[in-house]
Order: structure tokens, then sequence, then C-alpha cells
């Protein structure tokens, strides 16, 4: 009988000789120390069929596009391992969800890096949030003073968005103090302005924005 994953602990293969902090148990990622600033990022969904490998790959999709990493982390080790490194998945966290859902996505952010850090890939940790009752966990589990990454696409299309945004960059800098932060999508002076001399951000544009560029310069007759 194919076993689910309720058979085995959600894959406690991924967090074996993990250390767990925080009330919410998130495991801990290992030093980050061979992480770098990426060349690029590459979606997921890309990765498969991308000739430049000198990427970092990336989860910032629809869950639907890469819930089967978190399921069957094990078969995609050997595609991640072609690129510079990866950036933790980014299970959807919702405003008002059960605490308990959020935790598990925080968990599962980490079980996976931590996961690829032992079979010798770089790992970027992934940093998502909601509201301030998220603060005390979903910080858990990445070092302190390590490169970071966050996304701010879906999240500053109005002003409750772009308020919630910048109160979690607020907080992450003070929890984690991270040494560079890979901001992909747009980064909105309203947001970022304040915070821009606190720490070195680096900004990848979103798929959604490729994709908006390239169809303008084909409009104007324009090749990229």
């Amino acid at each position: 009988m194919r076993k689910t994953i309720f058979d085995d602990g959600f894959h406690s293969y991924l967090v074996e000789g993990a250390r767990f902090v925080g009330d919410a148990g998130i495991p801990m990622l290992m030093d980050l120390n061979n992480t770098q600033i990426p060349k690029g990022l590459i979606p997921f969904t890309k990765a498969k069929r991308s000739t430049n490998k000198r990427n970092y790959v990336h989860f910032y999709q629809h869950d639907k596009y890469f819930s089967s990493v978190l399921t069957y982390t094990k078969e995609y080790v050997d595609l991640l391992k072609q690129y510079d490194g990866v950036i933790t998945p980014d299970p959807t966290l919702f405003v008002g969800n059960s605490k308990c859902l959020l935790e598990t996505s925080t968990y599962f952010n980490r079980a996976v890096g931590f996961y690829l850090q032992k079979q010798g890939i770089p790992v970027i940790p992934n940093i998502r949030w909601t509201d301030e009752n998220s603060y005390d966990f979903c910080f858990l589990g990445v070092p302190k003073h390590s490169i970071v990454s966050i996304s701010t696409h879906g999240c500053c299309r109005s002003y409750a968005e772009k308020k919630r945004l910048r109160s979690g960059i607020s907080k992450m800098l003070e929890v984690l103090e991270p040494s560079g932060i890979i901001v992909h999508g747009h980064m909105p002076d309203s947001v970022f302005k304040d915070y821009l001399s606190a720490a070195s951000f680096y900004r990848f544009p979103s798929e959604f924005e490729l994709t908006h560029q390239s169809m303008e310069a084909k409009t104007n007759g324009i090749n990229l």
C-alpha cells in the first residue's frame, strides 16, 4: 500500500539531526556561510529546462507548482544540486489562519531547507510572515547575520498589505540582523526607504515583471 505524508510523521527524515527551536519546534538551519548573493533567480517551474545553472532556485509561485517538493523532497535533490543554491520554499501564510497552520508552513520551509543543506546544497532562508501575530515563530530556525530572502510579489497591493510588509521588515531586521536581504519583486519607497541604511538589499524582478517587460519590448520592437 502506498504511504502517505501521515505514515512517517510528516517526512521526519527531513529533520533527522536537526535542533528544534521555539515553542513551535521549528527546525534550526545549519551554518549559512556557504551562501552568496545570487547571480540570478529562477522559479522552480523553470529549473528542469533551464540551461543557465548559475542561479538560485526560488519557490515564489502558487503552492500548487511546488507542493511536491514538500512531500517528495528526495526526488528533487539531483535537480537542485545543479544550481548555485536554493531559496527555501514559500508555503502560503494567510492572515487570520489558524496559528497551527501558519507554524506548519514555517516548519516545512525550514525542514526542506535543512534537508537540502545536508545534501550539500547552499540554502538561503525565505522569510515569510502575516502580521505581528506571527512574529513569535516566523523568524525561528534562521541563524543571525545571514543572507535571507523575502518576496513582495502580491504583498503591496493595498495600504494594509504595505503596512504589514513594512512592519515585518522592521521586525526581521531587529531579530535576525541579516547580512544581506534578497528582495524578489518591487521595492516601493513607502515600504523600504527607512530601512535602506540598516541593511544591504538586493532586488530581483519577479517573473511577472520580466514577462511584462518582454511584452512591452515586443510591442515596441525592441530585442531584449
